[in-house]
C-alpha cells in the first residue's frame, strides 16, 4: 500500500509558487477552481487540445516568466517559441501558426526587449513556424516583473499520428530523446549567481522534426509528452495516472550530464524533477521500439535517444517505479510544488 502526504493547507489559503510547479499543487488548483469553473472535464490533460470541430487541428497556449530573461544557450523570447512548438508536437502535430501577447514592465530598456523579439523571430523563422497576430501591453513598475511572454500555436495532426497520455499500454517501450536537467539547472545558476552556468546550458529548442521522423511509425507510437515543469517524474506519473500503467524506469539508462548531477547534488535536487525543454518522453510498441530509436537519433537534437524503461504487464496502476543502480526499487512520486521556480 502507498500513502501519499497530502498538499499542505493553509488557513489564509493563497496562490504559492507551487501552484505554478506542474506537480500535485497545479493538480488541486485545477480541480478545485479552474476545471469546474470552466465546466471542464477531468480527462486526460495534454500539452495541447483537438479544436473542437476541426478535429485534425490542435491548439496549446502557454505563458512564459522565466527568470531572468536571459541565460545560455537561450532566452524568453526563444524559450516561448520552442515551449509552443513542442506543445503542438506532443500531440502529433506539425505546428502552422503562433500567436504573441506582450507584457512589458515599464522602465525595461527598449534594447533588451529588442533582443528579446530578435531570438523570439529567429526561433520561429528556424521552426518554419510564422507569427501571425499578437499583443502589447505595458504595465507600471512593479506591476510585473520585467516581461511576460504568451504564445499561442495552432498544429496539424500528422496522418496516423494519434498519441494521448491515456494510450500507454503493457509492453510499451519508454525512451528518452536526450539528457535531463539541463534547462533547470541552468535557469537557476544563473539567476542566483552559483557558477554552475559556465559548464552548462539550456537545452531549449523545437521538437516538432522528432515527431516528423516518428510519424511512419502512426499507430505503434502511443504517447508523447516533453518533460518541462516537474521534469521526468511529472512527465511519467501524468502519463502513468492517465493511462492507468505501471511505468519502471531504469537509473542507469537516464542520461544525467555530469555537471547537472554535481549541480544537483550540492544543491539537494533530484535531477528526475528538473524541467527541460529539449527532450521528449515516447511510449511505443515494444515490436516499434528499434524503429523509433532509430528514427530519433537520424536527427541531431536526438542523437543521445534512448530506451529507459517499459510498462509492466502487471502492477499498481499509476505507479512510477525506478530501479536503482544497486537493483532496488523505488516508488517515482509527482512532484508536490515548486523546487525551481520560474523555470519556464
Amino acid at each position: 500500500m502507498t500513502i501519499e502526504c497530502p498538499a499542505p493547507r493553509h488557513e489564509d489559503e493563497v496562490v504559492l509558487l507551487g501552484h505554478g510547479a506542474g506537480g500535485r499543487l497545479t493538480e488541486e488548483l485545477l480541480d478545485r477552481l479552474i476545471l469546474p469553473a470552466l465546466d471542464g472535464e477531468r480527462g486526460p490533460l495534454e500539452d495541447a487540445a483537438l479544436l473542437p470541430g476541426h478535429r485534425e487541428l490542435v491548439i496549446s497556449t502557454d505563458s512564459f516568466v522565466v527568470s531572468p530573461l536571459f541565460f545560455p544557450g537561450g532566452d524568453i523570447g526563444s524559450l516561448a517559441v520552442h515551449g509552443t512548438v513542442n506543445d503542438l508536437a506532443m500531440r502529433g502535430a506539425r505546428p502552422l501558426a503562433l500567436t504573441l501577447s506582450l507584457i512589458v514592465e515599464e522602465g525595461l530598456p527598449l534594447a533588451e526587449l529588442g533582443a528579446v523579439m530578435d531570438s523570439l523571430g529567429k526561433a520561429a523563422r528556424e521552426a518554419g513556424v510564422p507569427v501571425v497576430t499578437g499583443d502589447t501591453k505595458v504595465v507600471g513598475r512593479g506591476a510585473a516583473d520585467r516581461l511576460f511572454v504568451n504564445t499561442t500555436g495552432v498544429g496539424e495532426r500528422h496522418e496516423g499520428l494519434r498519441p494521448s497520455a491515456a494510450l500507454a499500454r503493457p509492453g510499451d517501450a519508454v525512451l528518452l530523446s536526450g539528457p535531463i536537467g539541463l534547462h533547470g539547472t541552468t535557469v537557476l545558476s544563473t539567476r542566483e549567481g552559483l557558477g554552475f552556468e559556465s559548464d552548462i546550458a539550456s537545452d531549449t529548442r523545437p521538437l516538432h522534426r522528432l515527431v516528423a521522423a516518428l510519424a511512419p511509425l502512426g499507430a505503434a507510437v502511443h504517447v508523447l509528452r516533453d518533460p518541462t515543469r516537474g521534469g521526468l517524474a511529472a512527465a511519467l506519473n501524468e502519463i502513468a495516472r492517465d493511462s492507468g500503467a505501471a511505468v519502471e524506469i531504469e537509473e542507469s539508462r537516464v542520461p544525467v550530464p555530469e555537471a547537472v548531477a554535481g549541480a544537483c547534488d550540492l544543491l539537494g535536487l533530484d535531477p528526475l524533477v528538473v524541467a527541460n525543454e529539449g527532450c521528449l518522453v515516447a511510449f511505443v510498441a515494444a515490436g516499434a521500439a528499434d524503429r523509433a530509436l532509430a528514427a530519433l537519433r537520424s536527427l541531431p537534437e536526438g542523437a543521445g535517444a534512448v530506451r529507459i524503461g517499459e510498462v509492466l504487464p502487471q502492477g499498481p496502476g499509476g505507479r512510477v517505479t525506478l530501479r536503482t543502480l544497486v537493483g532496488a526499487r523505488r516508488i517515482v512520486d509527482m512532484p508536490l510544488g515548486e523546487q525551481l521556480p520560474r523555470i519556464c
